[in-house]
């Protein structure tokens, strides 16, 4: 759990990074793939990802995020871009509306209690699980993966050494 501003902004800040990253790994093409018929295109999981910052309006902060019902773009790049953009408006109202007193305050949602700490926490797990997703389809996809916790299969190559199994 966050409790204080500072802790969460260096976390905020890593994290987006790393999800910036990937965003940037994708193709117009690439948004289309797909792991199976009746599953979310990796452009799908990428408007996702932007998208659920709008959730943390639900904890008080305002900020600028997309419109209900708003339509992905149609490049990589806007996806990236809409991103970047939702994610500093995020990060700027946590650092300008709160107080760290503001991480213990307590919500219910889904029927539990959820310091506000815990939910940005959770909002940055969120990001991780669906960014290993996406690193599947990329990867199917044939798109070159960013490092994200550590060196890629063609990182170790590159570097002249055997990658692990």
């Amino acid at each position: 759990m966050f409790t204080t501003i500072t802790n969460f902004a260096a976390e905020w800040e890593k994290e987006a990074e790393l999800t910036v990253q990937v965003l940037n790994g994708l193709t117009d093409e690439s948004l289309q793939r797909r792991i199976d018929a009746d599953r979310r295109t990796l452009g799908a999981l990428a408007w996702h990802l932007v998208t659920s910052i709008d959730f943390m309006t639900s904890l008080g902060l305002d900020f600028e995020g997309v419109d209900e019902g708003a339509k992905a773009p149609e490049s990589a790049g806007g996806i990236a871009e809409a991103y970047r953009r939702i994610s500093r408006a995020l990060l700027e109202a946590v650092k300008t509306q709160w107080t760290n007193d503001n991480f213990l305050e307590t919500r219910a949602l889904a029927r539990e209690e959820w310091r506000n700490g815990d939910l940005l926490r959770f909002s940055l797990m969120h990001q991780a699980h669906h960014r290993g997703q996406m690193t599947v389809l990329m990867r199917q996809a044939g798109l070159r993966l960013p490092e994200i916790y550590g060196p890629t299969y063609e990182t170790w190559v590159e570097k002249g050494k055997t990658p692990l199994d």
